[in-house]
């Protein structure tokens, strides 16, 4: 696969949230979960994603954050995404910035999404990049089910988290009180996402963190050009990095995604697990 996604089965809207207005991508019906984009943008391998969600009886809503919206992931033009978003006052990417403040932008999403979309909450996939937002986006009560996929942020700190203090804080009380869990996943080789960031996470969240990790050898072993020549580690686990055969384990793992999500979002009723 190396074509861009014409995206024309996804409604294009514009939503605005504290007079900022950003494009999300939306399809199916039921609660709403958010897939977050991850470097460098709303990938073809993002969009099987949401699809996968779709299809598991949710409205999946893409934000549009960075990139080229359907575009294939290619060296040249993914190097400039990342430049620019790294120096962007929307993302902290590095150790001591604390939360990006695209953060309240997406929580304001997460709520807008609530009350079009009803159910006993929303769900949120953050990606890499946006990895950490997906935990972020918790502070808002209409969260209740957050995915965090290889978390990259800070890009400089392997051990840190892309948290302020107050907003850690928040966090752990908030999944502390209302009895939620984070669900997260990693390869064991991937030098973005780090043994040792997982490892703060369950520091600052205890039970409330249930980090998973796979082995290196379950990654795709051709991803996207991206990947191979920048990433250059298995990362992406359930996207670019992810083998669409029945039974590997990476597609256990979208399982279980969809599995968390269901249970959160469409309490007492089974999961219904895309066929490969």
């Amino acid at each position: 696969m190396s074509d861009d996604d014409p995206m024309t089965d996804f409604s294009r809207r514009t939503m605005a949230v504290e007079g900022v207005e950003k494009a999300v991508y939306v399809a199916g019906a039921g609660p709403a979960v958010v897939v977050l984009p991850e470097m460098p943008g709303i990938s073809p391998d993002v969009l099987r994603l949401a699809r996968w969600v779709r299809d598991a009886g949710f409205t999946v809503h893409v934000p549009s954050l960075f990139g080229t919206d359907g575009a294939w992931p290619t060296v040249e033009g993914s190097r400039e995404v990342v430049r620019r978003a790294c120096v962007s006052a929307e993302f902290r990417a590095f150790a001591g910035g604390g939360t990006s403040p695209v953060t309240r932008w997406l929580r304001g999403l997460a709520r807008q999404a609530h009350a079009t979309c009803g159910g006993p909450g929303v769900g949120a996939i953050g990606l890499c990049f946006t990895g950490n937002f997906a935990l972020t986006m918790a502070l808002e009560p209409a969260v209740v089910a957050p995915v965090v996929n290889h978390p990259s942020l800070p890009l400089d700190d392997p051990g840190g988290l892309e948290l302020d203090p107050a907003d850690a804080r928040a966090v752990r009380e908030r999944l502390h009180r209302d009895g939620l869990t984070v669900l997260a996943y990693r390869f064991e080789g991937d030098r973005w996402c780090t043994g040792q960031r997982f490892a703060a996470y369950r520091a600052l969240l205890g039970d409330a963190f249930d980090g998973r990790v796979l082995p290196d050898s379950a990654a795709n072993p051709a991803p996207p050009p991206f990947f191979a020549d920048v990433v250059g580690t298995p990362h992406s686990v359930v996207t670019a990095h992810l083998v669409d055969e029945a039974g590997h384990p990476t597609i256990r793992a979208r399982d279980e995604i969809l599995t968390f999500l269901t249970t959160r979002l469409h309490p007492g009723e089974p999961s219904r697990s895309p066929t490969p």
